[in-house]
C-alpha cells in the first residue's frame, strides 16, 4: 500500500474512531488500553456496547496497523519524495 493511501485509510478510520469516542466519552487509546487490562468486562452483558466495543477494538488495531506500516514506510524513505505535490511555475 502507497504512503497517500495509507493516509486516506488512517482518516477514514479516525472518522470511525470519532464516532465511538464521542458516543463514550474516552479517546480510543484510553478505551482499548482498559478493554485490553480487562477492565470493561462489566458491559460484556449488554448486547449494544458488547457489539460496539468489538468494532471500536477492531477498528482501533487496524488503524495501529496501518499507523506503523506508514512510519515504517516514511522511514525507509524522504519525507520530501513522500509528498504529492505538483510544482508551479
Amino acid at each position: 500500500m502507497e504512503l497517500h493511501e495509507l493516509v486516506l485509510e488512517m482518516k477514514q478510520l479516525e472518522r470511525r474512531l470519532m464516532l465511538y469516542e464521542e458516543k463514550y466519552g474516552i479517546l480510543s487509546r484510553d478505551f482499548y488500553d482498559a478493554l485490553k487490562a480487562g477492565k470493561l468486562s462489566r458491559y460484556d452483558d449488554f448486547d449494544e456496547t458488547r457489539t460496539d466495543f468489538s468494532r471500536w477494538k477492531g477498528i482501533y488495531e487496524t488503524w495501529q496497523r496501518r499507523k506503523k506500516a506508514y512510519s515504517e514506510q516514511l522511514q525507509q524513505g524522504d519525507t520530501a519524495d513522500a509528498l504529492r505535490v505538483q510544482p508551479v511555475y
